[in-house]
């Protein structure tokens, strides 16, 4: 199953220490708002999402759709097949995407340990 590309949400207190913090490392801004409290940062194919009060917790995300550069991929499995395939092995979703056709949509899960995993298709 290709869940697209994958980084890591990491929910922070402070969104400029995170930024400045992650800078040192080798990451550099790719995509976000800061003003919003949010920012993609992206160090070669590794990508880190820093959320600052938007959710509890660290999220893994996978974006059917998109390959590490956020550029739209032609062919992709879209969001409803990975989740009809998840429901069809028993896994247990926490939010899913109404099976209405195509487009847009997300689902939640928990794995084993508690982590949290977002699949989010922003491309239709």
């Amino acid at each position: 199953m290709e869940l697209g590309a994958f980084s890591v949400s990491l929910a922070v207190k402070d969104i400029g220490a995170s930024r400045e913090f992650y800078g040192k490392l080798g990451f550099e801004e790719f995509g976000g708002n800061i003003k919003e409290n949010w920012l993609i940062l992206k160090n070669g194919d590794c990508l880190i999402g820093l959320f600052q009060g938007m959710f509890e917790g660290n999220i893994l995300t996978f974006n059917p759709g998109w390959d590490q550069n956020a550029e739209e991929l032609q062919e992709f499995a879209d969001v409803r097949a990975i989740q009809k395939s998840l429901k069809d092995q028993g896994i247990q979703l926490l939010r899913e995407t109404p099976d209405d056709g195509s487009g847009i949509g997300s689902l939640t899960l928990i794995d084993p340990d508690g982590n949290a995993i977002l699949i989010d298709q922003h491309v239709g």
